[in-house]
Order: structure tokens, then C-alpha cells, then sequence
């Protein structure tokens, strides 16, 4: 039998929640039993729910921080401001809900103040019943109580559309100095795209901002999808983060077993489907990482699983012991998870029950920590420091 691996601080057991993130989106399940009372440890935040959406995917603040853009699975792109209502934002695209599909992530452009530009992700149809994800950028327009996206571009394309409705992935974030968007592409459930060069899936992918390939990516020479690349051999990554010291990371999900913490390094192959520390829903087990040593090594693997929906790196001041360390929304683990970051090294350092699928982490501008609820009638909480 595969041996227990989990890089956990006393493990927090689960209380009725799925083997993986992916089953309440409709993957197989396996439920996780356990006293998580006695080892659950004390919150250093209070939280405040303060509205609520229906199945809440991402949000970004706008500057200034006054206002918020957050997507909601179905299609709908909402204005929210802090201490007031959301507005609708209309010229959003049409998307292919069902499953894991449907809107995506929302970012602003690092020049936003004066250009006003935001990018989306979500998945779209193709012929067929395929589907995929697509990223695409607009210009918002907030007049009085209306919003509008105009002049939206779709700049990138997961290639190819394939049939099913999971593991899209398609998370945004830009580089620090703002040259760069990098893009998280899942594998689609499709295992074998995650190593083939010739379709952009299971990769997280770098572009400049209008969408062209920059001509220092690793594998720009290949031409075709293969020069958009960053890295490979990835599952399903929800999470990308720049830490204040300039590391990359990123989590994902493993299959039954194995959720995955990496470093983004340039160029390398994180192995998936060829070696992972989880096994598949069947029971075919799956090399572990220890056994290919020419494919990166993720810093810190969870089985039980934490079910990782988003990620941020902290820097705000409000929470001074979190500066520098992960904050992972979970989804079965109905958690809030804190890894601790250290160089190269981590290490999950707490765990706070939420009581709910915790879809998105997202830090204000303030320094305090916002979390979308999974699912209908998701909450937005704002946590900050306990009194």
C-alpha cells in the first residue's frame, strides 16, 4: 500500500469532505473521517461575511481598493464595493458552464490606473462537445451605477478543445515587473497532454500582455503552442504566486492523493502524468517523484488531499507572520491552509477550519484577506486580526 505522505504539521483530519477538490465538479470520491476539534488551532482572525454570490470563482481589487471585479461561474462579472452592493458589468463573454467550466479568473493590468485594463479566463465551446479555456482582455467602463467591458480581445487559446468539463485551470498573474502574464493551463483530464509539446494543456504558459510569445520562452524555438511554454508536466494548477523574493510557485491538484506545492522554474518538467505522489481513481498506482529524479520534485505534497482552489503569497502588514508565506484556499478541506515559506523549502504550518469549500484567497489592499465561499450562495468573509 502506498505510504501516507503529507508534509503536515499534526494532521488536521477531515470531516466529511471528498478525497479531492475535483469530485464536487464530478470526479470520484473518497471520504476523509476524523476528530479535527482537538487539533484544530486557534484563528488569528475574526471573519465577517459581507455579501453573497452565486457559485464565485475570483476577485481582484481594484486600486485604491475601494472596489473589487468577481466572477461568477455561470457568466457574470460583478462590480462590488466595499461596503456597499455589486453591480452587474456588462460585454462579458459567453462561456461554457457546466462542471468545472464557466467563468474563470479576473486580473487587472499592472498599468490599470491608466489604461483600465483587465483580463479574464473562462471556457468556451469549440465544434462538437469540446471545450476549452480562453483568456481575453477588455477595458472597463464604470459610469455612475453602470459597467461595461469594451473592445474585448481573446489573446490565448488552450489548444486543442477536447471533450469534458474539468481541469481548466486557466489562472492569471503577472510578472513581478508587470512584462509578463502567465497562464495556467490544467490538463483536461486528458493525462498524456501534460508531456506533448504540440498542445498547450497540463503547462503553465508565459505571454506578454497583448497575448504575442516572448522570444526568450524556453521552448520558442519549437514555434507553434510549444513557444508559449514555461513549464510542463502539470495536472490541474489553481494557484500561482510571486513571493517577495522572486520565487515562483504554484499548487495543484493531485489525482487520489499527492496535491502538489512547486516552485516555477523555467523550462522544467514537474512530471505529471509520468510520476506523481497520488494514485489514479482507479487504483492504478502512479510512479512517485522519487523514482524520476530528472523531473522536478514538488516541495510539499498533501494525502490526505487539501483540494488547493487558489493561492496568494502575503505581504500586507495587518497579519506581520504571514509576510512571505503561502494562504491557500481549500475546497474539500473546507480550510484555510498557511504554508510556511523559507527559501526553497516549505512546509504547511497551519490549518483553519472554514466550515465551507473555500474557492479563492485574496489579500486587499489594506492588508486584509478576503475569501470567496464555493458554490451557490457563496459568501464573501473578510478576515482581519483577532481582537
Amino acid at each position: 500500500m502506498r505510504a501516507l505522505r503529507t508534509a503536515l504539521l499534526p494532521v488536521l483530519a477531515l470531516i466529511g469532505c471528498t478525497a479531492n477538490g475535483d469530485v464536487a465538479d464530478g470526479a470520484a470520491a473518497e471520504n476523509q473521517a476524523g476528530d479535527a476539534s482537538a487539533q484544530a488551532q486557534a484563528q488569528p482572525f475574526q471573519v465577517t461575511p459581507i455579501a453573497e454570490f452565486q457559485e464565485p470563482w475570483a476577485m481582484t481589487f481594484l486600486p485604491g481598493g475601494r472596489q473589487a471585479l468577481i466572477t461568477e461561474k455561470e457568466g457574470r462579472l460583478k462590480l462590488w464595493t466595499v461596503g456597499g452592493g455589486a453591480i452587474d458589468v456588462s460585454g462579458t463573454p459567453s462561456v461554457a458552464y457546466g462542471g468545472q467550466g464557466g467563468f474563470g479568473d479576473v486580473i487587472v493590468h499592472p498599468d490599470f490606473a491608466s489604461n483600465n485594463i483587465v483580463y479574464l479566463s473562462w471556457a468556451e465551446a469549440g465544434d462538437g462537445e469540446t471545450r476549452g479555456a480562453a483568456v481575453g482582455r477588455a477595458r472597463l467602463v464604470v459610469e455612475g451605477e453602470a459597467a461595461r467591458l469594451e473592445d474585448l480581445q481573446v489573446i490565448w487559446r488552450q489548444q486543442p478543445k477536447v471533450t469534458g468539463q474539468g481541469h481548466y485551470a486557466h489562472r492569471l498573474l503577472f510578472s513581478p515587473d508587470g512584462s509578463h502574464l502567465f497562464v495556467s493551463s490544467g490538463d483536461r483530464q486528458k493525462f498524456a497532454p501534460a508531456q506533448d509539446m504540440n498542445a498547450n494543456l497540463g503547462k503553465i504558459l508565459r505571454l506578454n500582455p497583448d497575448g504575442s510569445v516572448p522570444e526568450d520562452n524556453p521552448f520558442a524555438g519549437q514555434g507553434g503552442v510549444a513557444a508559449q511554454v514555461w513549464t510542463l508536466g502539470h495536472r490541474n494548477p489553481l494557484g500561482i504566486a510571486f513571493a517577495p523574493d522572486g520565487r515562483f510557485w504554484e499548487i495543484e491538484m493531485g489525482p487520489e492523493g499527492g496535491d502538489e506545492l512547486n516552485i516555477v522554474i523555467r523550462g522544467r518538467n514537474y512530471g505529471y502524468p509520468i510520476v506523481s505522489n497520488g494514485d489514479h481513481y482507479d487504483g492504478r498506482p502512479i510512479p512517485d517523484h522519487d523514482t524520476r529524479p530528472d523531473f522536478e520534485a514538488p516541495k510539499v505534497t498533501w494525502t490526505p488531499v487539501i483540494s488547493p482552489g487558489d493561492m496568494i503569497i502575503y505581504t500586507g502588514e495587518l497579519f506581520p507572520q504571514w509576510r512571505g508565506d503561502a494562504l491557500v484556499a481549500g475546497l474539500s478541506s473546507e480550510a484555510l491552509v498557511h504554508v510556511d515559506l523559507q527559501g526553497d523549502s516549505a512546509r504547511e504550518a497551519n490549518r483553519w477550519p472554514m466550515g465551507r469549500r473555500i474557492r479563492e484567497v485574496e489579500q486587499a489592499p489594506d492588508g486584509s484577506i478576503y475569501l470567496l465561499e464555493d458554490g451557490d450562495g457563496g459568501r464573501l468573509l473578510h478576515l482581519t486580526p483577532a481582537r
